[in-house]
């Protein structure tokens, strides 16, 4: 009979006392244990294990879990007595940043203090066990959630301190979302005080601590080292490009199989691989979203559960606000096409705004990218990578995505793509300009927003609409050679029946164009002049189902000719 699959369970013990659903992770104990790694950084994108991991760890290793021998006999970690005598020996603290998500500096602070003075009240025994000086009490006291900056930054090294001297043992910690207030921060505009603040608690409590034994961090993002990591020479990094731990987060293909096998849904293998299937950890390929997974195991139909698990607002800003070269590269994508960049997983998260190659390595660190191969310089021994979307239900969350941009205008968006299919020139300029008046500042990245890149930014941006909303009728593409030039965006009909379209953009220029029709008659003599319908014409359409289009910007005005 089946296992029961319980939905959102990151309780270890709880999985196993209720005989849920689980896939066996416990040999990655072994391999870190034996890695004698001091600190181990490991970074994976959400919804992977990574909590549940953690989780088993400590129940595994931690004093507080003596004796349960139960949560651990039927796992393959159990077959080897060197680790049974071993668990529930050892010292641990686990703590998690998920909840740091706060929108000021003031906020965060208040809420790690709250985590850090909640560990304290857990382990409030070692004030009374006579091991501690007047002094160590008093600041025992102090681990409050109104403690100072200075008491919280010392308060994870002092408490191992307090528990190897009771246990007479190294600590074990574990710290689940490191990188949460990080994110946070970065959007929230507080990133300076955050990285001050982390990096002394960090150094603290990773680096100059006599008392730590070994450490796990798992996010989502590995933090650049000049940010956060700084002190710590003591940290071994295992990114999604890192060959230690591949099959520990994440399903293998096996593992899906015999999923399937066991809730009678073998004859869905294919459309499972399609949807979630693509992830990449070292040279281990084929490994597929667990969440995903274990929500397709319980509903029995393919959808997008990942993607609809949590805000994708970062990574929705990056592209949204990108250059125009961001947006090209995004129309790629879609396509089903890949593209070759260069990535450092080390993110800075203050070169966002506008190097290309961290917005890149963030979305393969998010799961969103996958590595299809790589390319490696001779001279200076460094990889490029080809990149693609991970699967079927990535590409959906970014169309989904991409539809929310204008979600909130969709009534004048839907007019305006009707009144495009028609060719209904007057009722497109007057909804392609109530769209732009309400969307122009949605796509403006920088700080000083600039009339002469708005434009550029809002019409690559739409044109990511155009895709999602007539992907099903129109090969949509844009930035391509035809005839002797680039034209700006092409829409090929699927079906014969369907008028071809040509579409140019141009930002009004007062010294060459006294008004915007001038600026629409310069367009459509452009696209004319260098023959931009030349590749649909050697397709075979014929020039009278050729439509040609100006569109001419000034600030937030659009005219359409």
């Amino acid at each position: 009979m089946a296992r029961t699959v319980g939905i959102g369970k990151q309780n270890y013990e709880r999985i196993v006392k209720n005989n849920n659903f689980y896939v066996d992770k416990t040999n990655f104990i072994k391999e870190w244990w034996e890695n004698d790694d001091e600190v181990t950084l490991i970074v994976r994108p959400r919804r992977f294990g990574k909590t549940l991991n953690i989780s088993m760890v400590e129940r595994f290793f931690s004093i507080d879990y003596a004796g349960r021998s139960d949560l651990f006999e039927n796992m393959n970690i159990w077959k080897e007595e060197k680790y049974r005598e071993m668990q529930g020996k050892y010292p641990v603290i686990s703590l998690s940043f998920a909840n740091m998500k706060e929108n000021t500096f003031e906020g965060a602070v208040i809420r790690m203090c709250q985590i850090l003075s909640d560990l304290y009240n857990k382990k409030m025994f070692l004030k009374d066990s006579g091991l501690l000086t007047e002094g160590e009490i008093r600041y025992f006291e102090k681990a409050s959630n109104d403690m100072t900056q200075m008491d919280a930054v010392v308060s994870l090294q002092r408490l191992c301190d307090y528990m190897q001297r009771y246990y007479k043992k190294d600590v074990i910690i574990l710290l689940d979302e490191y990188d949460t207030p990080m994110q946070e921060a970065y959007l929230n505009g507080y990133w300076d005080e955050i990285v001050y603040f982390i990096r002394n608690l960090f150094n603290c409590t990773f680096k100059t601590n006599p008392c730590l034994g070994k450490a796990i961090m798992t996010g989502i993002t590995r933090v650049s080292k000049e940010s956060i990591f700084s002190d710590l020479n003591n940290l071994a990094v295992v990114t999604t490009t890192s060959n230690k731990y591949a099959d520990a987060f994440g399903f293998t293909q096996e593992e899906v199989l015999e999923a399937l096998s066991e809730y009678g849904l073998s004859d869905m293998e294919y459309g499972v691989k399609d949807w979630y299937d693509g992830f990449t950890f070292g040279k281990m390929k084929d490994i597929y979203n667990p969440w995903s997974i274990i929500n397709f195991l319980d509903e029995k139909k393919l959808d997008t559960y990942w993607a609809n698990t949590s805000s994708n607002g970062l990574v929705g800003k990056l592209i949204q606000e990108g250059s125009r070269g961001i947006k090209l590269i995004m129309e790629s994508l879609l396509n089903g096409e890949s593209f070759h960049t260069k990535i450092d997983e080390q993110i800075a998260f203050s070169q966002l705004e506008y190097n290309e190659y961290a917005i890149w390595s963030l979305l393969l660190a998010c799961g969103y990218l996958k590595v299809e191969g790589y390319t490696i310089d001779g001279e200076t021994g460094k990889k490029e990578y080809d990149l693609k979307l991970t699967n079927k239900e990535t590409k959906i969350m970014f169309e989904n995505m991409i539809e929310g941009w204008f979600k909130d205008y969709v009534p004048a968006y839907n007019d305006f793509i009707k009144a495009l299919l028609l060719d209904d020139k007057k009722a497109m300029n007057h909804y392609m300009n109530k769209v732009a008046l309400a969307t122009f500042s949605n796509f403006d990245a920088g700080n000083k927003p600039s009339e002469s890149t708005e434009p550029e930014r809002f019409y690559h941006g739409f044109v990511l609409g155009l895709m999602v909303e007539l992907s099903g009728r129109y090969v949509i593409t844009s930035n391509r050679e035809s005839g002797f030039g680039r034209y700006d965006v092409m829409l090929k009909p699927k079906n014969s029946a369907d008028d071809a379209m040509v579409m140019e953009f141009k930002v009004h220029d007062p010294e060459d164009e006294e008004t915007l029709k001038d600026t629409v008659d310069a367009a459509l003599l452009q696209m004319k002049e260098k023959k931009y319908a030349a590749s649909l014409e050697a397709e075979g359409i014929p020039v009278g189902h050729i439509r040609m289009y100006g569109f001419a910007f000034e600030g937030k005005k659009v005219l359409i000719g």
